[in-house]
């Protein structure tokens, strides 16, 4: 802020000298005619008597002035043409509507900074005005300044102005860049506060869906000496058997009640499913590997629901269930995010 005030000072002495060499032969001209207007006045009120004395004298010609730089007569219309008429007045109160409107906005910014409560990235996010203000009083009182010298505050006042104006606009840009940031951080936290909720969710519909599922069946061992008969062949995974697409899904409404989850969200399972495989139990993808109704990458890791995961219908089901609670909570919230990003 020195440097700009000891440039400014510098820049304003010499626009000050260069206006005093414009000026100087319109203020020799205002003098010269006010020196005439004074001589007329002065002629003007000698009295009667003389003035008839001068009456009868033989006619004397006007007076005419030569400069020495110039051939042509200087007569007294002449100097009095010559005056300065510039509309001073006009001149100040534009710079002080100019100055007064900036002013306003540094005392705006100024105050934007203070309640907003944010860091501009500024030690000292103020305005100083006090300078432009002496300045514009000075201009307000041209009523009572020579002529001359309004100008010249007037473009003071300008010069200030424009200064001002400058630092307005830097701290402006700041505090709107400070803005940004702020949305961004609030959006960045609001996305975080979302996620860890449908994670807590998910972890919750996952465990309340293992407390809700039946206990395995041990068979008791036999007291009696009778060889115990052999148990009915059923399938490794579970199932109906019927690995068509109808009837894979009618395993899979069959078996939601034991994850807690209700038919509305079939109809969720129904499509996410749909979309990765067709409920087909033999779908492969060839460039990813993934296999099976609910499409696991890789495939083998359906063996954990059964040794048959690649023939039946129903350990895909039982693993695809599995994976769907421990993951999203449910159905709805998996397919949810299959529309979102593409997979699930």
């Amino acid at each position: 802020m020195h440097s700009n005030t000891s440039n400014f000072s510098a820049r304003r002495d010499r626009r000050a000298a260069d206006r005093r060499t414009r000026r100087r032969p319109a203020i020799l001209a205002s003098g010269l005619a006010f020196g005439l207007i004074t001589a007329t006045a002065f002629t003007a009120a000698i009295p009667a008597a003389q003035a008839d004395t001068v009456a009868s004298a033989p006619s004397v010609a006007a007076p005419t002035y030569t400069l020495a730089s110039d051939r042509t007569p200087l007569t007294s219309a002449t100097i009095v043409a010559a005056a300065p008429k510039q509309d001073v007045a006009s001149e100040a109160d534009q710079a002080v509507a100019a100055a007064t409107a900036v002013i306003a906005s540094a005392g705006s910014v100024t105050s934007d900074i203070a309640s907003s409560g944010l860091d501009v990235g500024d030690p000292d996010p103020t305005v100083d005005t006090a300078e432009l203000q002496d300045a514009v009083e000075q201009l307000q009182a041209a009523d009572t300044l020579p002529a001359p010298l309004v100008p010249d505050i007037a473009d003071d006042v300008t010069e200030l102005a424009s200064t001002v104006d400058v630092r307005v606009n830097q701290l402006r840009g700041s505090l709107d860049g400070a803005i940004a940031l702020k949305a961004e951080q609030e959006a960045a936290a609001e996305a975080a506060r979302v996620a860890a909720e449908e994670a807590a969710a998910a972890k919750a519909a996952a465990e309340k869906a293992r407390a809700a599922a039946p206990a395995p069946v041990t068979q008791a061992r036999s007291t009696s000496s009778a060889p115990a008969p052999a148990p009915a062949p059923v399938a490794t995974g579970g199932g109906s058997g019927d690995n068509s697409p109808g009837g894979a899904q009618a395993t899979a409404r069959g078996m939601l009640g034991s994850y807690g989850w209700g038919d509305d969200q079939f109809g969720c399972l129904q499509s996410l499913w749909q979309k990765e495989s067709g409920w087909n139990y033999k779908a492969s993808n060839r460039s990813s590997g993934a296999y099976g109704i609910p499409q696991a990458l890789p495939g083998s890791k359906m063996a954990s629901a059964g040794a048959d995961w690649a023939t039946n219908a129903g350990t895909q089901i039982a693993w695809g269930f599995g994976y769907i609670s421990s993951r999203y909570g449910s159905p709805c919230v998996a397919w949810s995010h299959s529309q979102s990003v593409g997979w699930y």
